[in-house]
């Protein structure tokens, strides 16, 4: 395929007055000022962000409302569940979550849908199943935005929804006790780019300040955040960048049994986002395409060395399982392509039912666009 470069038209002189102010290089200068990063505020930001660099929590949507009902939950000790997703931001975002209020008082459970069986966000059969357990709030992490039926549903059983989540509302946001998410019409929070567990995190920090813990409590969590942050591909700036930066040292000295012995057995030779992108990532997600979700959030939640040896070894299996399949998937397609003749640039619909939809991904070969498509799915 062709490619067309497009070069950004910097001003030099802007560029060489942040590069003497700043004692950075040219390079680095002209690329904080293609990112429109040349505020004195910005730049301090960007070059040494620091936890005094958080925007308040409480300037996000149903912030207070959300706080309140959780420790009101707290109090009275309410059975409460946690509803995340499968791939690496969700379950980072319940992980984070559930050992907070653990360490807090309130004992709460969680639930990770199925991949292959259920899909993505909330679904009415998983609702169900929950109240028949007898919960009493549900609290959504990294989904829950565009749920509006099955949270109704949810009330209709008797039980009450806090929404947490990053993604785009509907024209309509769900009839709940709180929806904190920076992309409804009505925020007014100065940063729109978190990732689902920036979001849990700045829940955390809320709670945390309004019953006066240390600052330690929530910012213990920065290295898991970190994690869900990038491998979520947010941008990296503003409160996404403190959290990388001061997440990736954290990292470096984890206190995570699951997270250190992943480390170890990635072999890594720097902690930085690409020992993230392409060493940890890859092998949470993993689990959630094979099926098997909930052995990731395991690994983060156990404080046992040898469970946490055991569920890593698991992990790099799903992982070396995930590469087969996706290398059979590719060759299959790639021998569908070249056995049909067709005209340059045509675009062309291949699958086959033994593609394992939870592996299946969009490809592109020798100038053809395609799309892999298993039965009853398709990804666009």
């Amino acid at each position: 395929m062709n490619k067309k470069w497009e070069i950004c038209n910097s001003n030099e002189n802007v560029i060489k007055e942040i590069a003497q102010k700043y004692n950075i290089s040219e390079l680095l200068s002209a690329v904080l000022v293609n990112r429109n990063v040349v505020e004195d505020e910005d730049i301090k930001i960007f070059l040494n962000p620091t936890r005094n660099d958080f925007h308040n929590p409480f300037e996000m949507p149903d912030m207070e409302t959300a706080t309140n009902r959780i420790i009101k939950a707290i109090e009275s000790q309410e059975k409460v569940i946690i509803y995340g997703d499968y791939d690496v931001d969700g379950i980072t975002s319940t992980m984070v979550l559930k050992k907070f209020l653990d360490e807090h008082g309130l004992n709460v459970d969680y639930k990770i849908p199925n991949r292959l069986n259920e899909g993505y966000g909330l679904n009415i059969n998983a609702i169900k199943e929950i109240a028949e357990q007898g919960y009493k709030l549900i609290i959504t992490v990294d989904c829950g935005i565009s749920g509006i039926e099955e949270i109704k549903y949810a009330y209709s059983l008797g039980m009450e929804v806090i929404v947490t989540d990053h993604h785009e509302p509907l024209d309509e946001i769900p009839e709940c006790i709180a929806v904190i998410d920076c992309k409804r019409k009505d925020n007014k929070y100065p940063f729109k780019s978190l990732a689902g567990c920036g979001v849990v995190f700045k829940l955390i920090q809320a709670i945390s300040q309004k019953l006066n813990f240390e600052e330690k409590d929530y910012l213990k969590y920065l290295d898991i955040v970190c994690i869900g942050t990038i491998s979520d591909i947010v941008p990296l700036v503003d409160e996404n960048r403190v959290i990388a930066k001061l997440g990736l040292k954290l990292i470096a000295q984890t206190k995570n049994p699951g997270l250190n012995n992943l480390l170890v057995s990635i072999g890594f030779p720097k902690i930085n986002s690409n020992t993230i992108s392409f060493g940890i990532a890859p092998r949470i997600n993993a689990c959630g395409r094979m099926g098997h979700e909930e052995e990731s959030l395991k690994l983060f939640l156990t404080d046992n060395i040898e469970e946490a040896k055991e569920i890593t070894l698991k992990l790099n299996d799903f992982n070396k399982e995930r590469q087969e399949i996706e290398k059979r998937i590719f060759e299959e397609a790639v021998k569908q392509i070249e056995e049909n003749s067709m005209e340059k640039d045509s675009i062309i619909v291949i699958g086959s039912e033994n593609w394992h939809h939870g592996v299946i991904r969009n490809c592109c070969i020798k100038n053809y666009r395609f799309i892999l498509q298993a039965k009853y799915f398709s990804m666009f």
